[in-house]
């Protein structure tokens, strides 16, 4: 990862109680530019957080002193910063409980370096972006959305949506490349009363990818978390 353009490099907060493997993501990050700070608990993550800003916290679930997911509820409470959490938890319980207490993303372990530099990327991108809410255009590859005119185009070609289709197309390219759980989405799109009525967000997905996906069947845009929920890919 080039700073020859003078910006400073992303900061790292590793959340990490195993010694071995915070040597493992010290070796394999800093050669790309990133700038490391560790914690081996959660109550030192607090501190370390408040006190340098990191750009991105990479989270462990297993903390000795309290669970990881009260980790990502107190950062919430004053900090937007993204977090992915790296867990050896496979249960799509676990994701969803992460996901929903305000993590944005999650790899289970062990994870290829390739996988977690690629979210990392889309981790920054998306706090770069989080000043530009207010913007008109949102673009995520051959996807273009006027948001003042509330109309979508892809590959150039305008697409007429519904007014769910569109609110739900919306929710997911507010947060592109970040998973949002079928709670998320229900929440957002159809109101906190609905948020049980995860048939909801299937069908109208189905509908998003028939009208924007060059292959339905193989879905590149709007990708499915198994068990957890979507994800707007731009890459």
């Amino acid at each position: 990862m080039s700073r020859t353009n003078g910006a400073p490099a992303p900061s790292i907060l590793v959340v990490e109680d195993d010694l071995r493997l915070r040597g493992v993501l010290r070796t394999g990050l800093a050669p790309h530019g990133y700038l490391l700070r560790e914690a081996a608990d959660g109550t030192e993550a607090l501190r370390l957080a408040k006190e340098s800003v990191p750009d991105v916290v990479l989270l462990d679930l297993g903390l000795p002193d309290f669970d990881g997911v009260e980790l990502v509820r107190r950062l919430r409470v004053w900090s937007a910063v993204p977090i992915i959490v790296l867990s050896a938890r496979e249960r799509e319980s676990e994701k969803v409980r992460a996901l929903d207490a305000g993590a944005d993303d999650y790899l289970t372990k062990p994870f290829s370096f390739d996988e977690l530099l690629a979210r990392l990327r889309v981790a920054l991108r998306h706090r770069a972006g989080q000043s530009g809410d207010g913007d008109r255009i949102l673009e995520c590859g051959p996807l273009r959305i006027d948001r003042a005119a509330r109309r979508v185009f892809i590959d150039e070609r305008e697409v007429r949506l519904t007014r769910v289709e569109y609110n739900l197309l919306l929710e997911l390219a507010n947060h592109a490349g970040r998973v949002l759980t079928h709670r998320q989405l229900l929440e957002a799109v159809w109101g906190p009363h609905k948020r049980l009525e995860t048939h909801y967000v299937r069908v109208y997905m189905a509908h998003l990818r028939e009208k924007l996906e060059p292959d339905p069947g193989h879905p590149r845009l709007f990708v499915t978390e198994a068990g957890v929920g979507y994800r707007l890919n731009c890459d």
